[in-house]
């Protein structure tokens, strides 16, 4: 089996990359080789089959051509910039997140097979007024033009999966968090900065206020979603073939009450508020609880509470040490 993944010098790229390297299958069927490919080439991984670390322009026709020509059967598109960007770089969100993944879909029908298409979507493609839960039957009608890029996609995906011309799939992920590494450009990068940095004895900002309440997954259970995605039935799935991902809900301050459960009140004393008006009005336009009754249904496994998923964080990028 050949895998490609786009966007897998991100953090979640390089989660799920680690995760396949680990598990070796994909639906009881070995990997035989993989394709990593982003805008700055992703590490080499140690894997007991071929991998090819490219860097590129996933916007380039030319690029996008070479990578499905090998027709790899599964392709998790994961590329994408982020929302805080894309809100302020309106011509580079759209033709990121949009464009590139349109040139994706029809450089696969050009190739006239039907692999597996894994296509991280996100809660963005929502928008307000929203109801106290959201459950899967809520309109996707986003307030941001990531939401908008994105929920193009998902609709892309499902037109091209009903002509035949490959067997999609779109999962719409919470807030990953705790991320490990530097901030990123995401309007919700702060909700891991708040918890990483105070973790190895750092200073970090928040910039909005501590009821905002938000969806969450760590990084371990956002990999477990995307190879589940690519093993699961879709003819069980059925044609809407957009599923809202199970996570947690919860409020900055419930945060914080967590980070002093795990690590102590003196990790939390190293939060300082600095209020960020762009950042407050963009983040609450997001929905904050939902009903993901599909995929529970399909077997997609959540975190249990933010305690563990601070615990993760320890576990898999601290050596089970605090810093």
């Amino acid at each position: 089996m050949d895998i490609l993944i786009t966007g897998a010098a991100g953090m979640v790229g390089r989660k799920l990359t680690d995760r396949l390297c680990r598990t070796g299958t994909i639906g009881g069927k070995t990997i035989s080789s993989m394709t990593l490919f982003d805008v700055v080439e992703p590490a080499a991984v140690s894997a007991p089959w071929p991998v090819e670390a490219r860097a590129g322009d996933l916007c380039d026709p030319a690029e996008i051509d070479r990578m499905v020509a090998a027709k790899p059967d599964v392709i998790f598109h994961l590329a994408a910039i982020v929302s805080g960007e894309a809100e302020l770089d309106f011509d580079k969100g759209y033709r990121t997140n949009l464009n590139a993944t349109l040139m994706m879909f029809e450089a696969i029908r050009a190739q006239s097979y039907c692999p597996r298409v894994v296509f991280t979507s996100s809660i963005g493609v929502f928008g307000a007024p929203y109801p106290e839960i959201i459950s899967d039957e809520f309109l996707s009608a986003p307030l941001s033009s990531y939401g908008v890029q994105k929920s193009c996609g998902e609709l892309l995906l499902m037109d091209y999966s009903r002509k035949g011309f490959f067997d999609g799939i779109s999962i719409r992920l919470p807030t990953v968090m705790i991320r490990p590494g530097k901030p990123n450009k995401a309007s919700t990068s702060f909700f891991s900065n708040i918890l990483r940095e105070p973790l190895v004895g750092k200073e970090a900002v928040l910039p909005v206020p501590r009821d905002l309440r938000h969806w969450y997954s760590s990084p371990r259970a956002t990999a477990g979603f995307l190879t589940h995605a690519a093993e699961v039935d879709l003819d069980a799935v059925g044609p809407r073939r957009a599923l809202t991902m199970p996570g947690i809900t919860a409020t900055v301050a419930e945060l914080i009450e967590a980070l002093g459960r795990v690590a102590g009140q003196d990790r939390v004393a190293l939060i300082r508020e600095e209020p960020d008006a762009f950042i407050t009005r963009l983040v609450s336009s997001f929905p904050t609880r939902f009903d993901p009754a599909r995929a529970i249904e399909l077997g997609f496994v959540a975190d249990q509470s933010i305690d563990e998923i601070i615990r993760i964080h320890i576990e898999d990028e601290l050596g089970g040490q605090l810093g």
